[in-house]
């Protein structure tokens, strides 16, 4: 088995980890919360959204958690938009990354930014310009790529075809989604090795969803194929719109724990994003998905055994 000796985490609870919670979190819980993320030795934090406050009232705040967060050197802080306004806020206050979605599937498109795939592939294309200019980094999260809890399978030909219209505007930083957690290691594997294959000249990462189980399964395909660069969210946090009682992102410290094991660096402090963890606990009111949080490391199981407790 052939994997990689190093792979970047990108950290998207604060953004779409919390957007899923109804209650609305505090401002200075959102802060507190990116402010520690910051120390576990993470390179890239996705902080929140420039979107309008009736899609997505918890993110109403986005300007003021962007203010009031302790930036580290070394550490990109994206924003998520939705559509060219939301590019030109984002530009106007200066962000370090902004990350756009475009749906594979026609449905959720039209219903996340009432845009057709063709209208946000060429929307992508002019804000792409836009952030030449202001010379901040474009990444366009190509969402549902693996299938859509509407229309179905979604054929690997019509993503490659949507990521070769991105190609040709310049764009070459794209995350592949499955936010209704639908992938399975099979496809992960195809889709990646095909994607890297066809476009060496883009760096790929991989947003999953543990929805039903097989999160690690498909980064440890994933990683298989060539690829280093996932996103994840501390402790689970999230969820998908579209499927009712689906489980968040797949989760921070589990991966990392994963990774670490098979001597794979991450470059990130286990023991902190632990706590990180247990702080978003504490901010959302519930107990969330973390493995590692319940149940430990394996270092720690074995520490317990030799002490004979």
């Amino acid at each position: 088995m052939k994997l990689p000796s190093n792979v970047n985490i990108v950290e998207v609870g604060p953004r779409d980890g919390l957007q899923a919670e109804a209650r609305f979190i505090p401002t200075s819980k959102k802060i507190e919360l990116v402010d520690a993320l910051s120390r576990t030795g993470l390179r890239k934090i996705e902080v929140t959204s420039f979107v309008h406050p009736k899609a997505i009232p918890q993110l109403r705040d986005a300007r003021e958690v962007l203010s009031g967060i302790q930036k580290r050197p070394g550490i990109t802080y994206s924003v998520l938009i939705p559509n060219i306004r939301g590019a030109e806020m984002a530009i106007e206050f200066g962000v370090d990354e902004i990350r756009i979605p475009v749906c594979a599937s026609e449905t959720v498109n039209q219903r996340n930014v009432r845009m057709s795939i063709d209208e946000s592939l060429e929307s992508a294309g002019k804000i792409h310009g836009l952030a030449q200019e202001a010379e901040i980094p474009l990444e366009v999260a190509v969402a549902l790529a693996f299938g859509c809890p509407f229309e179905g399978e979604i054929l690997p030909e019509k993503v490659i075809s949507m990521i070769g219209r991105l190609h040709d505007t310049g764009i070459t930083r794209v995350s592949i989604t499955d936010p209704a957690g639908i992938a399975n290691p099979a496809q992960v594997r195809e889709l990646t090795e095909l994607l890297l294959e066809t476009f060496p000249d883009t760096a790929f990462s991989l947003h999953l969803h543990d929805t039903r189980g097989l999160g690690l399964s498909c980064v440890l395909a994933a990683l298989e194929a060539g690829l280093t660069a996932f996103d994840t969210s501390i402790g689970g946090l999230g969820g998908c719109p579209f499927v009712p009682e689906a489980t968040g992102n797949i989760v921070t410290e589990d991966l990392v724990n994963m990774l670490e094991e098979m001597g794979i660096s991450t470059g990130i402090d286990l023991q902190e994003l632990i706590r990180c963890s247990e702080l978003a606990q504490d901010i959302v009111g519930r107990s969330l998905g973390s493995r590692i949080l319940k149940a430990g490391t394996r270092e720690q199981l074995f520490q317990s055994v030799a002490a004979g407790t």
